[in-house]
């Protein structure tokens, strides 16, 4: 697979994601950089300004909604919703495979993703939801238990 036809599949839709976590953490550890897949994970970066290429690494996924919050692209933190607003886009996202003690340690919500609102599926043979993908790291300059009591979320897609 090249890299500019995984680009062109990978960055034209927010659906991406769900298949992303597990294949390209084995693809960068394997083939890039030989390291053991328990030692490398995504790393997170919300991006502001649309890039002209693809990334050196990792994929960027674009299309997700934050259910319960906004991003705020001034300091750039996941800051509150605005009244009776329970969506709103999310700026696109670079999900960067590195080894888990070169992560950049800052303040944030270990945000979940979901595939639907309902945030509820059947249990797969793995033992996990469904339609649970991964949780991603989110700049927040409020603790974790801010965002879990707003029931804050990516998702997917939104009902019709």
């Amino acid at each position: 697979v090249s890299t500019q036809s995984t680009w062109e599949a990978v960055v034209s839709t927010q659906k991406a994601v769900v298949s992303t976590q597990s294949t390209w953490k084995q693809w960068y550890q394997r083939r890039v950089h030989g390291i053991p897949i328990d030692l490398c994970d995504f790393d997170f970066e919300i991006l502001e300004d649309e890039p002209f290429q693809p990334p050196e690494d990792g994929v960027y996924v674009r299309g997700l909604f934050l259910e319960g919050a906004k991003w705020d692209p001034e300091r750039k933190v996941l800051s509150e919703a605005a009244p009776k607003e329970l969506f709103s886009p999310c700026p696109l996202i670079w999900l960067k495979p590195a080894k888990v003690v070169d992560f950049e340690e800052v303040p944030h919500y270990n945000c979940p993703v979901y595939k639907i609102s309902s945030r509820f599926g059947m249990l797969s043979t793995t033992g996990h939801s469904t339609n649970y993908v991964m949780a991603i790291r989110l700049p927040s300059d409020k603790p974790q238990d801010h965002w879990i009591l707003r029931g804050v979320a990516l998702l997917t897609q939104l009902d019709d």
